[in-house]
């Protein structure tokens, strides 16, 4: 299991459930402080849930034991009682590789599962395509009617493997000549495209001093960077996302979130980014830091993916299964300036589906950090961005119109609309 949604659900101000078939991941999880507490019955999870609900307890809770079954007993929940104890749902097993320990079917054991993938694959194929389709029943139940649970795809192929099981999970009336279309929104494709588009990611930093006390300084710096660019005026939608990073970024300290190097991520855009990098040399520059900070990103970001499945899934012009733009951002970053640059496969969502641009760049506090930071990151987001304002999103061309007003040096050709939705209809069928 990640921590990372145990976190979040804390931070966030929830109850927040996760269910791990490994019980060596969720005893390790727990020992790191990921996970406030850990369940071994359901019957401790649902009497845990209604006392937090009822007291209004921030917490997290582990639950040893298979996802199918959780969701299940919630299911019994609501029918016996009428309560729905889930107000938001979703998956993050490994589909992208559901045979081979990507997925553990309901029906086995977790030692079962680790034999039986081996020893009968085929076997355990069909296992996993049942659970597959029991676990979609019970979500399907759950998230009946207006007051329902909300369920969102994580962008594991989570859908996408239930759907070649089976499962009722194809939005009605859906055709496959444009692909399966799902009842259920994912989470890259329909919440997160639209925030990429704005030109936010996951903006990452190391502190090479491996001092906590360099990250909690470079914590302040990054939230006193953002607030200072809302002080100064940006958009509405913008602000949205400062805001809830400025909160994250004040909260992560207390939280423990570091394992290993001294290290934090943080979402933000080309401005946001910039403006951190040029504060974060500057420390260095006068000894504020002890020493020069690295920063990079994630993958899962505007411009550094290629992944038709989940990072670029909301360009709709028929480019998302072209692997250009992760290679056009790694070539870009590097000769604008980056201390390495990665190109790599399989990140995310499996090999073969998805590439991969990446950089990292020190700051060691010299004239020169400056500029290649500011040279670096504006072509690392705004490559994305660009893209995704060819292929039609508003939020995008709003985004690199907004850019170039910055930079008269920024020169991007917009797309030009088209009114008419019927029009490629008519014109495909004239010849």
């Amino acid at each position: 299991m990640s921590g990372a949604q145990a976190k979040a659900a804390v931070i966030s101000g929830c109850v927040g459930v996760i269910a791990e078939v490994s019980k060596e991941a969720l005893e390790k999880r727990h020992k790191q402080g990921w996970v406030v507490d850990v369940c071994f019955n359901l019957d401790d999870v649902i009497a845990r849930i209604r006392h937090a609900r009822q007291h209004k307890i921030t917490t997290s809770i582990g639950y040893h034991g298979n996802i199918v079954h959780l969701w299940e007993r919630l299911v019994y929940e609501l029918d016996s009682t009428g309560d729905l104890l889930v107000d938001l749902g979703t998956d993050q097993t490994s589909c992208h590789n559901p045979f081979l320990g990507g997925y553990y079917p309901v029906q086995l054991t977790y030692e079962e599962s680790r034999e039986m993938m081996h020893s009968d694959p085929v076997r355990f194929k069909n296992l996993v395509q049942e659970s597959l389709c029991r676990q979609i029943a019970a979500i399907n139940r759950l998230t009946e009617k207006d007051k329902g649970m909300y369920f969102f795809d994580y962008g594991n192929a989570f859908l996408l493997e239930s759907s070649r099981a089976g499962a009722d999970v194809l939005k009605e009336g859906s055709s496959n000549s444009l692909g399966p279309q799902f009842r259920y929104p994912s989470y890259v494709q329909h919440i997160m495209g639209d925030i990429f588009s704005l030109g936010f990611g996951p903006f990452r930093w190391v502190c090479t001093s491996a001092e906590a006390s360099d990250l909690e300084c470079t914590d302040d710096i990054a939230a006193s960077v953002l607030e200072d660019i809302i002080n100064k005026g940006v958009t509405e939608k913008v602000k949205l996302q400062y805001d809830d990073n400025i909160r994250w970024i004040k909260e992560a300290g207390r939280h423990n979130m570091v394992v290993g190097s001294q290290a934090r991520i943080l979402y933000s855009d080309q401005t946001g980014r910039i403006a951190i990098a040029l504060a974060f040399n500057d420390a260095v520059r006068t000894g504020k830091l002890k020493g020069p900070v690295v920063i990079s990103r994630d993958h899962h970001d505007v411009s550094g993916t290629d992944s038709p499945f989940r990072e670029t899934s909301n360009i709709y012009d028929g480019s998302t299964f072209c692997a250009d733009m992760s290679v056009q951002n790694a070539i870009g970053d590097s000769f604008r300036g980056a201390t390495w640059v990665a190109l790599h496969n399989g990140g995310g969502v499996g090999w073969g589906e998805v590439t991969n641009g990446g950089f990292g760049l020190v700051l060691d506090g010299t004239n020169d950090a400056d500029e290649r930071a500011k040279c670096v990151l504006s072509w690392d987001v705004c490559n994305g961005v660009a893209r995704r304002c060819w292929s039609g999103n508003a939020n995008a061309k709003e985004t690199i119109q907004q850019a170039m007003n910055s930079d008269p040096k920024l020169k991007v050709t917009l797309p030009n609309e088209v009114n008419d939705p019927d029009l490629l209809d008519r014109v495909l069928n004239d010849l």
